[in-house]
């Protein structure tokens, strides 16, 4: 990879991160808990196994 095609990727993912990160944050814990089976509060380490692997 070149380095502008490794640097784009990685604000790509980390842009990805952000998002993923906050939508899940942001969810009506009684949704997230109930529903989803997911805590709020464990948005961070969700986000990044789902964008980082």
């Amino acid at each position: 990879m070149t380095l502008m095609t490794n640097l784009q990727n990685r604000i790509a993912k980390r842009i990805a991160y952000v998002r993923t990160r906050n939508e899940i944050a942001n969810l009506p814990t009684e949704l997230a808990v109930n529903d989803l089976g997911i805590f709020p509060s464990d948005a961070s380490k969700i986000a990044a196994r789902v964008v980082y692997g």
